[in-house]
């Protein structure tokens, strides 16, 4: 089982200090022994221990730094959501295929942002925006929030902050099952609380440091009883030797797991994998030894929404891949609703 996260090394901004939730943390960590330097700025961490870059990146994965969030405009957001709201950047995960080990390039430390009432102010005019029509925030855009909420609550505050709006919906997608925390939060059904999943294969050999799929499993039904509306991202859907009864697999242990309840209204979001050219190079630098197919031979090229072009699988691989998945959320989950299929 994975434990909760606990930072070998904490980075502070000096500004940061001026918010309660960073005098809280660094209490916290102070009464663990934890090393805690400071830094300029949450962009800046330059002397990270290690002798390489293979030991830096390790490092760096379980370092932690507090930060204001100094940028309030929001991101338009994914499929899922109209905006992504920025509680935090990086992740203590180690996914192989993760789109994060581009775009976080190299600060693929983990940033929490204490300046948590500026964000819901900023969210607050973005609904204001868009009333009398909800707006969805999308909270995992950047992070898996969950993953570090333990510490921070900072999750848990915006679940009871969007809980009591008028125009506001949060969502966010995790891969720990370290949830217990948010069981008494306030949500009043505001908050879809997703879970990644993917079958055991996958789990095994390209996501390690994070939860297994028991685990998941375990905590998607908690947070079902827990009255939260509850979806799945399966993601990244991947072709590998069995991958049709790994599947099946992985939706038979949902199935028997949910109360019948959680099943009424259930999403699912369904992403093949896909890779770019730098992410390739920077996950054979990060993880040399890795199983992951990244021959771009097999795959057709897609252009991207800001001109950056992927690898895909080919259009039939594809198809195999909506009517295998797509079949079996029918026979099993016969009504939720598939979100999109990207």
């Amino acid at each position: 089982m994975v434990k909760p996260f606990v930072p070998q090394l904490v980075y502070v901004e000096p500004r940061a200090m001026e918010y309660p939730l960073a005098k809280e943390l660094i209490g916290k960590f102070e009464k663990m022994d934890i090393e805690i330097r400071e830094t300029t700025s949450h962009n800046q961490i330059r002397n990270l221990p290690g002798e390489n870059h293979f030991q830096k990146y390790r490092t760096a994965k379980s370092t932690l730094v507090l930060g204001i969030r100094k940028t309030l405009k929001f991101d338009t957001s994914k499929p899922s959501a109209e905006y992504a709201i920025p509680f935090a950047t990086g992740c203590m995960g180690h996914c192989h295929y993760c789109y994060l080990q581009t775009t976080m390039g190299s600060k693929p430390y983990i940033r929490s942002y204490v300046n948590v009432d500026e964000i819901f102010d900023a969210a607050e005019e973005y609904m204001q925006e868009r009333a009398p029509e909800f707006t969805r925030f999308e909270a995992s855009c950047t992070s898996d929030i969950v993953g570090i909420d333990h510490l921070t609550h900072t999750l848990k505050r915006a679940i009871e902050y969007f809980g009591k709006s008028e125009h506001g919906k949060l969502r966010f997608v995790t891969k720990f099952a370290h949830v217990d925390h948010l069981l008494d939060a306030e949500h009043k059904g505001r908050t879809r609380f997703r879970f990644s999943v993917n079958d055991d294969y996958i789990i095994k050999y390209f996501e390690p440091g994070t939860s297994r799929l028991k685990e998941r499993i375990e905590a998607a039904v908690k947070i079902a009883e827990a009255g939260y509306p509850l979806g799945f991202i399966v993601a990244p859907i991947y072709l590998h030797e069995g991958w049709k009864e790994g599947y099946k697999e992985m939706f038979e242990r949902i199935e028997a797991a949910l109360p019948a309840k959680a099943t009424k209204d259930l999403t699912f979001e369904l992403i093949q994998h896909r890779f770019t050219k730098p992410a390739k190079r920077v996950i054979q630098e990060n993880y040399p030894m890795t199983k992951l197919e990244l021959d771009e031979s097999k795959r057709k090229w897609k252009w991207g929404r800001y001109g950056i072009g992927k690898y895909v699988y080919q259009n039939e691989e594809q198809e195999d891949i909506k009517d295998t998945l797509g079949g079996y959320i029918n026979h099993y989950f016969p009504d939720a609703k598939i979100e999109y299929f990207t």
